[in-house]
């Protein structure tokens, strides 16, 4: 997941229609400072080198893909040329610190080849850099300045293919070109390049950037304009004819959801765990320093006159290598945890508290648990006896006599002393499917709910992770809790791992859906600020054989019988049986780079000479088009991925006008798993409007189900409070889970899913193309019951009378009608239950901006 500045989406688009009719004209390119270097590469044309006509308004045409969003992901300096293979190429700075340039290539200056950026390790940064042809060596030759304080370098290489260098070399000031020159826009000057080309390069930027004109005017529709636009709108009918003749066969996995630890999903969230820090180590850098209070001992405190300490000789485990001492010399005084901001306890239920202890003077001794308020009340209590100077498991049951979402655990030992103190936790005994380590039954219950065929897992940017090190090792999160490697999350916390890759596939089996983890694909986040800027650093070659076997691993883990050695490591952990796991991910939004396609071919091939069966989902990059989309899928065609994941968020207007966005993907060609996608509105809310575009989407991959294999809406969960990113389809709190209307949709869609796709036909009363695609049909057979099910949208603000024809007809009288209906920004919308007579050609009502499922039951 991430946060992307789309030049052709936010930028408004200010064209000329005027074609050039003279054989060249003048181009001017450059990169205007007045976003910082972030609207990319601009352009402009002129007859005469003295009246310069922009092409677009704060328009690139190539954006940068280096570094981290928001203070990265900037151009300085463009050194744009026409090569001697007849391509644009587009060196650049990447920002005034670093020492590496970057690189791209184009035909026409439209659709951009993938980005590289090389590193010089000589050179203190990179800046102004300029290029020339050798048509004797046949090679660039590229030189750049290198300033540190007053002091300024030259620095050279050379290259044939913008891909591999030669050595840097230092090289005087006379070296340079110094072919840039200051150009007059308006009303401020710009320093680029001018070039005299053919009018036919210009005609056909033009051309392109008029057209887009269009298409963002398109994407800007939505259903709140629509009210204004179609205020006179009078009720309309329809027509929808079912030609049973005309079927296909589609996935019966389409709908899923994905899971990131993301908005606190999962500790405090999904994960049982009432107590936070329970391992005692936070670390201020998992804030980047800036909440002081994030230390080991965040969420806890002591009482009278006892001191907290944090220790970190001879712990439990080396992967948890830091404990408390808490020293106490009177009698009440006491160490509490404060929980995610607040213990929710349950009349009449039980809790398991369990701890790590040991007495540091060796003596035996008493600690008294209590589960209290900031009052004194007490609501459950009972107490451990910890026994000598060696870290032992204590683990005791309460019993809460009263409710309150706001308690607290205190330990109280009974006798002064100093007591070392490791892994405390507070779990409630009914978690989901009740199993120990389990998670939170109303948020799980939540997303069984939805019906989901599959489960991604643990996330997307999660899984790459910020920098090499960061990246998501499965084997740290399996076996016992004090054994697993807690560590840093990206999105700015800490990640207990008390979810491991076992409860993630126990949580599967546990509600019938496939598990899909996700593996790094020997990159990091392209949006890591450690260990080079982006995903600039992979792993390197000569560790590549071990990480591939770790991926390796991992599927012998879920599939290995016990005869195999992950196979008994997983049945050591209590899961005897095989998982059966059939799908892994490989990678997540990633540039698609020299550097990233070397590493995903070996992992990819690695696993297709092992486990054949395996189905390997590819990546694609993070939006619905450019360069990571076209590099991505022309990847997956040369070595045939069995399944690309595509992601993309977008406006209520792309969904409206993208309705046969998959109508045209080549069937024999890869799958799609489209990973993350929501309608994202001003605000970022999630109401009625975004849930009713989505449902036109959802009809769409429904008809396109024989390409389109899996989807999950992203992200899935958010805690009150703390949410990183929005629109999220359930939002929670310690004590209730608050569905969306988006959620509606997604669980009737779940609910409702087929898995064989019969034609049909809608035709309104008003022919008018704009009206058209505002009304949509779906239709699937359930292939377990043989019912039919109808799904209808309409996003029109006035109601549709639709009769429905079916050319052959076995079904009961009686169907079941759900109606999902209301105000565009309605947040809370609960679907109604009805009853719908059919026959042969029967009628229904679909009200204004509604969802409307029917499912007719098939005669026995």
């Amino acid at each position: 997941m991430k946060k992307l500045l789309f030049l052709l989406c936010f930028f408004t688009i200010k064209l000329s229609a005027q074609t050039i009719k003279q054989d060249s004209v003048y181009l001017f390119s450059y990169c205007s400072l007045k976003n910082d270097g972030k609207i990319g590469l601009q352009l402009a044309w002129s007859t005469d080198k003295n009246t310069w006509n922009s092409i677009g308004s704060d328009f690139g045409v190539l954006g940068s893909d280096y570094g981290t969003w928001g203070a990265q992901k900037r151009m300085l300096s463009p050194f744009l040329w026409l090569g001697a293979d007849g391509l644009w190429h587009c060196v650049f700075s990447v920002n005034e610190k670093d020492n590496a340039l970057a690189h791209a290539s184009s035909v026409d200056l439209i659709a951009w080849g993938r980005q590289s950026y090389p590193v010089f390790t000589g050179s203190e940064n990179c800046l102004l850099p300029e290029f020339t042809y050798d048509t004797k060596t046949k090679q660039y030759l590229i030189s750049w300045l290198s300033k540190k304080g007053d002091m300024t370098e030259v620095f050279t290489t050379t290259t044939k293919d913008f891909r591999s260098y030669g050595k840097e070399q230092k090289a005087s000031l006379s070296a340079r070109l110094n072919l840039r020159t200051e150009v007059k826009l308006g009303e401020k000057t710009e320093t680029g390049l001018v070039y005299k080309v053919s009018s036919a390069v210009v005609n056909k930027l033009l051309k392109h950037l008029e057209s887009e004109k269009e298409r963002q005017k398109l994407y800007r529709e939505n259903l709140y304009e629509d009210t204004l636009k179609l205020a006179n709108l009078k009720p309309l009918s329809a027509q929808v004819t079912v030609d049973f003749q005309k079927r296909k066969s589609i996935s019966s996995t389409l709908m899923g959801i994905f899971f990131e630890d993301l908005n606190y999903a999962a500790d405090g969230g999904l994960y049982a765990e009432l107590i936070q820090n329970r391992d005692f180590e936070y670390k201020l850098s998992e804030k980047g320093g800036n909440d002081k209070s994030w230390t080991a001992t965040k969420a806890w405190h002591t009482t009278g006159q006892a001191k907290l300490t944090i220790d970190s000789i001879r712990p439990i485990h080396y992967n948890n290598s830091h404990f408390a001492v808490l020293t106490t010399t009177q009698k009440g005084d006491a160490l509490v945890a404060e929980g995610y901001e607040g213990i929710a306890l349950k009349a009449g239920e039980a809790y398991y508290f369990s701890l790590f202890a040991k007495n540091i003077t060796g003596k035996n001794s008493k600690l008294s648990i209590q589960l209290k308020d900031a009052s004194g009340k007490v609501f459950a209590e009972g107490a451990v006896n910890v026994k000598g100077n060696v870290w032992q498991k204590y683990e005791i049951s309460l019993l809460v006599k009263e409710s309150t979402a706001n308690a607290e655990l205190s330990i109280v030992p009974e006798t002064a002393g100093q007591y070392a103190l490791d892994m405390i936790s507070l779990f409630p005994k009914n978690t989901f499917k009740g199993r120990r380590n389990g998670l939170r039954a109303d948020i799980a219950q939540a997303l069984a709910d939805l019906h989901p065929r599959f489960v991604r897992f643990p996330g997307g940017c999660v899984a790459h992770g910020n920098g090499l090190d960061n990246i998501y090792k499965w084997k740290n999160t399996i076996g016992k809790l004090e054994e697993r490697k807690p560590m840093f999350n990206l999105w700015g916390y800490h990640q207990s791992m008390g979810i491991g890759y076992g409860e993630y596939f126990d949580f599967c089996e546990d509600i019938g859906a496939q598990p899909l983890p996700v593996i790094a694909a020997g990159v990091c986040c392209q949006n890591s600020s450690v260990g080079g800027a982006g995903q600039q650093g992979g792993i390197p070659m000569e560790q590549m054989d071990s990480y591939i076997q770790d991926i390796l691993d991992l599927i012998e883990w879920a599939n290995g019988d016990l005869t195999t050695k992950w196979g008994k490591v997983r049945a050591m952990n209590g899961h005897i049986k095989p998982y059966n796991l059939k799908y892994i991910g490989i990678g997540n939004e990633d540039l698609i780079t020299d550097l990233f396609e070397e590493r995903f071919r070996m992992i990819f091939k690695a696993i297709k000479a092992k486990y054949p069966e395996i189905i390997v989902i590819g990546t694609v990059g993070p939006w619905s088009e450019g360069t990571d989309y076209v590099e991505g899928w022309k990847l997956a065609n040369e070595i045939n991925i069995p399944m690309v994941d595509e992601h993309y968020y977008q406006s209520p207007g792309w969904f409206i006008n993208n309705q046969d966005y998959y109508d045209n993907y080549d069937r024999s060609k890869s799958k799609v798993y489209l990973g993350e996608y929501a309608a994202h509105i001003g605000g970022r809310a999630n109401n009625l409007h975004t849930s009713l575009v989505e449902a036109l989407h959802l009809n769409s991959l429904e008809r396109n189900g024989d390409v389109v294999s899996m989807s999950s809406y992203a992200p899935l969960l958010a805690k009150e409070g703390h949410t990183q990113w929005k629109p999220d389809l359930i939002f929670f709190n310690n004590t209730e889970v608050k569905t969306t209307v988006d959620y509606e949709v997604q669980k009737l869609y779940g609910v409702h899913a087929g898995e064989s796709y019969i034609a049909s036909q809608v035709e309104l009363s008003d022919k008018d193309s704009y009206l058209q695609k505002r009304v949509s049909v779906s239709v699937v057979e359930d292939s377990k019951t043989k019912d039919l099910i109808i799904k209808l949208v309409n996003v029109l603000p006035t109601s549709v009378d639709t009769k429905l024809n079916l050319k052959e007809f076995d079904f009961l009288p009686e169907a079941l009608k759900i109606t999902l209906a209301g105000k565009l920004k309605d947040t809370k919308v609960t679907p109604m239950e009805s009853k719908q007579s059919v026959v042969p050609s029967f009628s229904t009502n679909l009200p204004a901006h509604s969802l409307t499922v029917l499912r007719l039951h098939r005669k026995k």
